[in-house]
């Protein structure tokens, strides 16, 4: 079965940077489309980035864009989201996802295989 793994969240102070990643076993990576997603207490899961199976096609959350960069390196099995000049609103668990298909969609409806998530904390 299709295994996802996100490491490289942590607590970080307003203004700074991560690099979340996400290892993907057990299914073809490189055939599907993958996307970030975040969930804040008290609030719906809410997309964050998307990348074709290329990585050639991405999309934003208005939100994050200028701010975030999604990429993958499919010859590692690996999904990576930069993070700079993070806020305080980011502040939540990050969870990567596998799509069902080869568009990268911003609908979960779309994403068959999640993660268990990485926190994400930003202090002001």
């Amino acid at each position: 079965q299709v295994r996802l793994v996100e490491s490289g969240g942590g607590l970080v102070q307003a203004g700074g940077s991560l690099r979340l990643s996400c290892a993907v076993s057990g299914g073809t990576f490189s055939n599907v489309a993958m996307g970030w997603f975040r969930q804040s207490p008290g609030k719906e899961r809410e997309f964050v980035a998307s990348i074709s199976l290329k990585g050639t096609t991405t999309n934003y959350a208005d939100s994050v864009k200028g701010r975030f960069t999604i990429s993958r390196d499919n010859a590692k099995n690996t999904v990576y989201l930069q993070m700079n000049s993070l806020k305080p609103e980011d502040t939540a668990v990050y969870y990567c996802a596998q799509s069902r298909t080869v568009v990268p969609f911003t609908s979960s409806t779309t994403y068959a295989y999640w993660g268990q998530g990485t926190q994400v904390t930003v202090s002001s």
